[in-house]
């Protein structure tokens, strides 16, 4: 899901978007990892539909009630072992923290590496902002965590997530976002989340198109 908020994130023009180097600390991740980086239209393409909603978070947040700035659950937390990092993203995934943008930031690494099929960016707090950005123009959402299991090795410690994201977006034609999807969280020795990477099960291509399709709105009975 870090991709998808990526892929239809709502930022400002005056933002800055620390990219991931392609020849620098390159994710080498299992099937949870991306298999190849998206072509140069489809970045186009995310960059237009970033502009799109950026548009259109404008002309809604000047007529919405002010919500809290901080979405996250920066609470206090103490992970000793890989478990209690578990628990901790299976509560998170229990509240359904990409449709309430609230999540457990204390667990990941503030420089933590996000990425998917189509973008890569680093730093937590950015994709805070990019989750409370995202929130509004969901509808009827849901967020379904269907396994979750651990490997530890003394060369790497991972969880792995797989799960189901269904929503509408609050866009006039009203697409469908339907992804299932898997998230590999890689731990440093201190059981922080320094890596966060996801795969889907359908290409960048196809999750963009889903942003494009129309949809029929529901009728009224």
């Amino acid at each position: 899901m870090a991709g998808v908020a990526c892929q239809i994130s709502i930022t400002s023009s005056s933002s800055t978007l620390r990219r991931v180097g392609h020849t620098h600390h390159r994710p080498r991740c299992f099937s949870g990892s991306p298999e190849k980086k998206a072509p140069a239209v489809l970045k186009w393409a995310v960059g237009g539909v970033t502009e799109l909603l950026r548009l259109f978070s404008v002309a809604s947040s000047s007529s919405s009630t002010p919500t809290n700035k901080d979405g996250s659950n920066s609470e206090i937390v103490v992970t000793r072992d890989v478990n209690d990092v578990m628990g901790i993203l299976r509560s998170d995934y229990g509240t359904a923290y990409f449709v309430t943008g609230i999540f457990t930031s204390a667990i990941y690494s503030d420089n933590c590496i996000f990425e998917d099929p189509t973008i890569s960016f680093q730093g937590t707090e950015l994709y805070e902002r990019n989750l409370r950005l995202l929130v509004p123009f969901l509808e009827d959402a849901s967020i379904e965590l269907q396994h979750m299991e651990k490997s530890e090795s003394s060369q790497r410690i991972y969880i792995l997530a797989t799960w189901k994201l269904r929503t509408y977006l609050k866009l006039p034609w009203r697409p469908l976002i339907s992804i299932n999807g898997k998230t590999v969280y890689d731990l440093d020795r201190d059981f922080k989340i320094v890596r966060h990477v996801e795969s889907w099960n359908v290409s960048a291509l196809e999750a963009i198109g889903q942003i494009f399709t129309v949809n029929s709105f529901p009728s009224s009975s």
